[in-house]
């Protein structure tokens, strides 16, 4: 791809753990700078063990998704089962496990985007569920980013963590049919 202008959406591999790391990285150093810890914290994603054996089974899991503007990593999307921590669904569904952007690039839809490519992705699977979890503390913003696309509010949960506060969720569904 040349157009810079042109969002492209990719499927990502074991090559891809640096970018998503990166993506991480840039958006907990933006929320950090909002004051918005609670979410991810205050330290780089690329600095915690866990979470760089995290983006490498993102990467060769087989559900990680890069959008690209100029051949450069802007977003990336992972889909497939729920996370443990999560209300179990009662019926089939598919369901989005990271979706972090490029600050650098806010207001391009990158986020957007790529929720439309996980439904894409559900309704090939025959799937008319799109599930997703998100930080429900702070101010409520990235819940009601949510619903702005189209996403319903369902179930609350908290994980807890040692050592820590914590971390209130938010469960929101997408119906594809």
């Amino acid at each position: 791809m040349t157009d810079a202008q042109t969002l492209t959406v990719r499927p990502g591999g074991p090559d891809d753990a640096a970018d998503v790391l990166r993506l991480l990285d840039s958006a907990t150093a933006w929320l950090v700078a909002q004051g918005r810890t609670g979410q991810w914290g205050t330290e780089p994603a690329s600095a915690d063990p866990r979470r760089v054996a995290q983006a490498r089974t993102w990467a060769t899991s087989g559900g990680l998704w890069l959008a690209e503007l100029g051949g450069r990593a802007v977003g990336a999307l992972v889909v497939g089962a729920a996370t443990a921590y999560v209300p179990a669904a009662t019926e089939p569904e598919l369901f989005v496990n990271l979706l972090v952007t490029d600050r650098a690039y806010a207001g391009r839809a990158i986020g957007g985007r790529l929720l439309a490519h996980a439904a894409d992705l559900a309704r090939e699977r025959g799937v008319g569920l799109l599930r997703v979890d998100c930080y429900a503390g702070g101010d409520g913003a990235l819940v009601r980013w949510y619903e702005r696309q189209d996403f319903t509010r369902t179930d609350s949960f908290t994980v807890d963590r040692p050592g820590r506060e914590p971390w209130p969720g938010q469960v929101l569904t997408r119906r594809l049919d």
